[in-house]
């Protein structure tokens, strides 16, 4: 996954040569019958970090095959654009799925250039069952509520109890939202991104998404693609392996990432005192893990809620300080009380988590086909562990709904489109949630896409986050259409920036946009770009 600048520039780009429709309940221009609405009524929803951020309500069918049948609403927000050269609306997503975008548009316009944020009116929404939108989802309430079984099923009795949890969500889900279920899915999502732009008057849209927000933009632009002004996808889903081998991969790469973190932590081994060897730290990590198995700490932080305390750190080296103190003080002292403090400002799950997982699990096991036979889950989970420890049954457990879904999967979109605009690609090479061959896979289906790489970086969700050079070319991109072209799979590469100090000063604000996530909608913390955005993005995403 980390391959040198020279590689990357050096191989010749192949275009997507064949396309396939896009499914059923669409047509082949994409477009639906739609219902006139009525202008937007935007009221103020400022926050001491957004200050002129306006927030506002769209009504959509549930089903929008039947425009005049029942009606869902979705939460908006904008930041208005002040300069006289209107460029139209800039929707952008967090990912996830399950992620709130409402906060996201007052990041991304106070992040961008002014000059640039001045000539678009920045959209933000909560997608269909998230958040401020209603009906929103929460299929479960406390399904992650401390202590949880052992995510490694090393006997039959912790194996049960985990799919007893997965059942329990599953039928849970059907129970209370049969009604919703067939309707929460990216396909549809795409459709409400439509009505949106219906709704504040564009022809056309621009669009700026992280994470799965790359996915649902990719099938927006296969659904619409006369409708696509600009597209940016940072830290690219590859579209041709969702959604399970999807997270078979994400297992090897998060271990990496897991490891590249150990390594860290044995450079400065002056400010932890873990030693210098990193195999031997990580041996230390997973003796915590063992003795956190058998007895919790604080009664709350067992086995797999340890994982999900170091889960985040894979998705951003600003939390790397915070983590290594907890991790030290344990290991070396017993002293469990800074573990706990991270658990519940990384790991812990409250309402909107509980939230955002509902939509997760409804999207992700309605958009494509699951195993439904246990066995195989087993058979290729043992396979990846036996090389990727760290998170591969922790995320076994997170998806294990899927096998029990009580709506029937469709088949993914297949977003190879040669009818767009020249569109901007984002990737870190050493990124674990959305590994870098996902970006190149892209870029091929994408015939007129540009790909820029961050070299060496590990981060996901890589723009806006202090990294001038990527900046310039999104500013570049958004300002004029101009896009770097190169003659491999990157068009242009910039060097990662440097892992944090210990104890670093963001550290404080990293904890603070971690808790950010839980309550996003309200206000993101005045803190770096980096904290910033990735409170704004979450984890899982």
């Amino acid at each position: 996954m980390r391959k040198r600048a020279a590689a990357l520039c050096g191989a010749a780009v192949v275009m997507a040569g064949t396309f396939t429709a896009v499914p059923a309940e669409a047509s082949a221009s994409g477009t639906t019958a739609s219902v006139r609405t009525a202008p937007l009524a935007w009221k103020d929803c400022a926050t001491d970090n957004y200050p002129t951020l306006q927030c506002a309500s769209l009504k959509v069918p549930l089903d929008h095959r039947r425009p005049h049948g029942k009606q869902i609403t979705l939460a908006l927000s904008r930041v208005p654009h002040t300069a006289k050269t209107y460029q139209g609306p800039l929707l952008v997503n967090p990912g996830g799925p399950g992620g709130s975008g409402l906060t996201l548009a007052g990041f991304v316009a106070s992040s961008l250039p002014e000059k640039v944020a001045a000539q678009y009116d920045v959209i933000g929404f909560d997608p269909r069952g998230v958040g401020a939108s209603k009906p929103a989802l929460d299929c479960r309430p406390g399904h992650f509520d401390p202590v949880r079984p052992d995510s490694l099923p090393a006997t039959p009795a912790i194996e049960k109890a985990n799919l007893d949890r997965a059942r329990s969500f599953a039928a849970a889900c059907g129970k209370k939202y049969a009604h919703l279920l067939p309707y929460i899915s990216t396909t549809s999502a795409v459709r409400d991104m439509d009505a949106i732009r219906q709704a504040l008057g564009a022809k056309k849209l621009n669009y700026f998404g992280y994470s799965y927000g790359t996915y649902l933009g990719a099938v927006y632009a296969k659904f619409f693609p006369e409708r696509v002004r600009r597209l940016v996808l940072d830290s690219v889903v590859d579209p041709t392996d969702v959604w399970y081998e999807a997270n078979l991969n994400q297992d090897v790469a998060f271990n990496d990432r897991h490891r590249a973190f150990l390594a860290w932590v044995a450079r400065h081994d002056a400010a932890y005192g873990l030693g210098t060897d990193p195999e031997r730290i990580e041996a230390k990590w997973y003796a915590m893990r063992s003795a956190l198995a058998k007895k919790p700490a604080g009664g709350t932080v067992g086995a797999a809620e340890l994982e999900d305390t170091f889960l985040p750190g894979g998705y951003y080296n600003g939390y790397w300080p915070v983590l290594a103190e907890a991790f030290a003080a344990y290991a070396k002292d017993g002293n469990a009380e800074p573990l706990v403090e991270a658990y519940e400002d990384f790991g812990a799950v409250d309402t909107s988590g509980d939230n955002g997982y509902s939509v997760y699990t409804s999207v992700q096991c309605r958009d494509a086909d699951w195993p439904r036979d246990w066995r195989q889950w087993r058979e290729d989970n043992w396979a990846v562990y036996a090389k990727a420890p760290f998170m591969t049954w922790n995320n076994a457990w997170y998806n294990a709904p899927c096998a029990f879904w009580p709506t029937e999967s469709r088949r993914p979109v297949n977003v190879a489109n040669g009818k767009l605009p020249p569109v901007l690609l984002f990737q870190a090479t050493g990124d674990a949630a959305t590994p870098y061959e996902g970006a190149v896979t892209t870029h091929r289906l994408l015939a007129r896409s540009s790909l820029v790489v961050e070299e060496g970086g590990g981060n996901h969700g890589i723009t806006l986050s202090g990294n001038a050079c990527l900046d310039e070319h999104l500013a570049a991109y958004l300002s004029d259409g101009t896009v770097p072209r190169g003659h491999g799979e990157a068009d242009a590469v910039c060097e990662a920036l440097p892992d944090p100090k210990p104890a670093a000063a963001e550290s404080a604000a990293a904890k603070k946009a971690a808790k950010a996530v839980k309550g996003a909608s309200k206000g993101a913390p005045a803190s770096s770009n980096g904290s910033a955005l990735h409170g704004l993005l979450g984890f899982r995403g």
